[in-house]
């Protein structure tokens, strides 16, 4: 069976999951495929969808957040953050 996963992860490189994840994600806001106030999918989903752990999602949404890109609603979800003028 093929992958033909949508999300990219290079698996023979040294750069961390969590990071290339968090910098699809930061494109993904970039480009406009995520719009501010926009959900993303729930972190066993993006475990699935990704391939990689919980734990991995959950270190790069905490990247984001770091970042400014997205906001934790405990309880609700993570959302796109609204973008400052410029970006």
């Amino acid at each position: 069976m093929a992958d033909d996963r949508e999300y990219p992860i290079e698996w023979d490189t040294t750069q961390y999951k969590y990071v290339q994840i968090a910098d699809h994600i930061e494109q993904q806001i970039q480009d406009g495929t995520l719009t501010e106030g926009a959900a993303l999918p729930a972190i066993p989903v993006l475990a699935e969808e990704y391939g990689v752990a919980r734990m991995t999602i959950i270190r790069a949404v905490e990247i984001l957040t770091e970042r400014g890109l997205v906001t934790v609603l405990h309880g609700r979800g993570t959302f796109v953050r609204r973008q400052p003028q410029g970006k």
